[in-house]
């Protein structure tokens, strides 16, 4: 890519160039869209399109400097570097490399060659047979002792482990962190996500890494994009009560999200925009994967249950499996900070945004691992065995700067969902009536 300021060859001397810091920041719009990685400036207009992670989240990075969002999204830099090569247009102009920068960089060196990057494969096994076990005792439990209200009950219970694990499972694949091929790793994250959980790979990659790219930035992360029925943080609260918008009851949000959030995300909205995504998009090999589990839970349960009883069944299971999927996975978000891209450094983007919960055997297969949010957050391609292994260092960085590191027992952080939800919308309603 160019070292020590030298023109690389395959740049014609008309088109090279040195660019200041503030010039980039001007190419931040659709249609003229540049970052920086490692010193080098790339023009991505034309290319983001064609990124095969999606055009939102590169573009998410236009007149920044994105080197380490871009080393901590790609395990294969050799191969990505070729399609940077023919994008490149110049050179930053005294590139800033704060002592923080610094300081999280050589930590990455650190932990990479401690190993904390290698699999061990027996972890992944374990998972694989721990979440078919249950698969198989939802159905034994029907056709052991018959069907009634009890072995509904429990059956829904176990297949909502499974739902859940397979969750948890699937977040690994997708964020290429158990194979070393790229390749294996999409098929696994087809086969784990789309026939074991009837969702879209292509659907979950589009929304979960614009969330890893820029986490709690309002219009870059999906996930903080519900102000339709949520208002979250401290400052678009704010913001649309002294616009006076807002169609919701938001000072009473604390108390509908349990009505409308945990028991029909997963039942309905997500049902819902999958389908929307694969067929607007016309994505027929997701949707295929979609159609297979459905016969799979068709083969599994429909000759001890019927046909309604065993779409009652799944709508149950996946009831249970919301409550589990959104607890889990907004006590490391909704409570923090969420604003508009003020343009951190990664270290403390991710920080700001993201809290862990206490680890322990419990939590961390409750949450598959998703307790240690800072370390995954941090590092998105590191297999989650090994998050434990490296909080200690990532504790003593942010000690060492003065930035806060969260770290709270599982039933603070679900406490704590609500009682941002409530501040938030005390907030809204009091900028609405000038309170």
């Amino acid at each position: 890519m160019g070292k020590g300021g030298h023109q690389p060859a395959h740049v014609s001397t008309k088109n090279y160039g040195v660019f200041t810091e503030d010039e980039i920041r001007n190419h931040n719009k659709p249609d003229d869209k540049w970052l920086q990685i490692d010193g080098k400036v790339y023009d991505i207009t034309e290319w983001a399109k064609r990124h095969p992670g999606g055009a939102k989240i590169i573009s998410h990075f236009s007149g920044q400097d994105a080197t380490d969002a871009w080393v901590a999204f790609h395990d294969d830099k050799k191969l990505v570097s070729k399609y940077l090569t023919p994008l490149l247009i110049g050179e930053v102009k005294n590139p800033i490399e704060t002592e923080l920068d610094k300081d999280y960089r050589e930590l990455r060196e650190k932990i990479e060659s401690m190993g904390m990057f290698r699999v061990n494969p027996w972890f992944y096994i374990a998972q694989f047979i721990s979440i078919f076990s249950f698969e198989i005792l939802s159905v034994w439990v029907f056709w052991y002792y018959g069907v009634n209200w009890k072995t509904f009950l429990l059956s829904g219970a176990f297949m909502a482990t499974a739902q859940a694990q397979w969750g948890w499972t699937q977040h690994d694949y997708g964020h290429l962190s158990v194979f070393k091929s790229r390749k294996v790793n999409h098929w696994f994250h087809h086969f784990t996500i789309g026939i074991m959980k009837a969702t879209s790979s292509h659907w979950w990659n589009f929304r979960h890494f614009q969330h890893h790219a820029k986490p709690n930035i309002i219009k870059k992360d999906p996930d903080v994009q519900m102000a339709y029925l949520f208002l979250m943080g401290d400052k678009m609260p704010v913001e649309w009560g002294k616009k006076k918008r807002g169609n919701m009851p938001y000072q009473l949000q604390h108390q509908y999200f349990f009505l409308i959030g945990p028991p029909l995300l997963l039942p309905l909205y997500f049902h819902f925009e999958n389908l929307y995504f694969v067929i607007k998009r016309r994505d027929w090999w997701d949707l295929l994967w979609t159609m297979v589990f459905f016969y799979r839970i068709h083969l599994m349960f429909t000759w001890l249950l019927g046909g309604w009883l065993t779409f009652g069944y799944y709508m149950f299971a996946r009831f249970l499996e919301s409550h589990w999927f959104v607890w889990v996975t907004q006590m490391s978000h909704i409570p923090n900070e969420i604003d508009r891209d003020q343009n951190k450094d990664w270290f403390n983007m991710q920080l700001a945004s993201t809290s862990n919960v206490e680890a322990g055997l419990f939590n961390n297969w409750f949450t598959g691992h998703l307790n240690f949010q800072i370390e995954h957050h941090l590092f998105p391609t590191m297999p989650r065995h090994n998050y434990e292994k490296v909080q200690p260092l990532v504790k003593s960085l942010a000690k060492k700067h003065g930035i806060t590191y969260l770290d709270k027992s599982l039933f603070t952080s679900f406490a704590d969902v609500t009682r941002s939800l409530r501040k938030s919308g005390r907030l809204w309603y009091d900028a609405y009536y000038d309170l």
